[in-house]
């Protein structure tokens, strides 16, 4: 699986799982039409996989906004979600 969706009050979530090479440009682009005509959203919201993703990552995202630009569906991008490290314990030094 190369992408993880959520649709939500109208909103279709997008989540790039991981970096796309070449090959699984085209099956990412074809997943994003499919469910972008199956929801017909009011708004897009991509995630991006990295802060530096592949030109094959770009284009997916670029291929994305066309195809939402023709359905006049504005479309939104963000970046890979922080990393959150444990919670610290209870009376240790940094702990509320």
């Amino acid at each position: 699986m190369l992408i993880r969706h959520l649709v939500e009050d109208g909103v279709l979530h997008l989540a790039l799982l991981r970096d796309l090479d070449v090959p699984s440009r085209a099956a990412a682009v074809l997943q994003i039409e499919t469910l972008l005509l199956a929801h017909r959203p009011r708004l897009v919201r991509m995630q991006l996989p990295t802060a530096d993703p592949s030109p094959a990552s770009l284009s997916a995202l670029a291929r994305a906004r066309r195809m939402c630009e023709g359905l006049g569906i504005p479309l939104t991008v963000v970046g890979p979600a922080p990393v959150v490290g444990p919670a610290p314990a209870v009376g240790s030094p940094g702990a509320a």
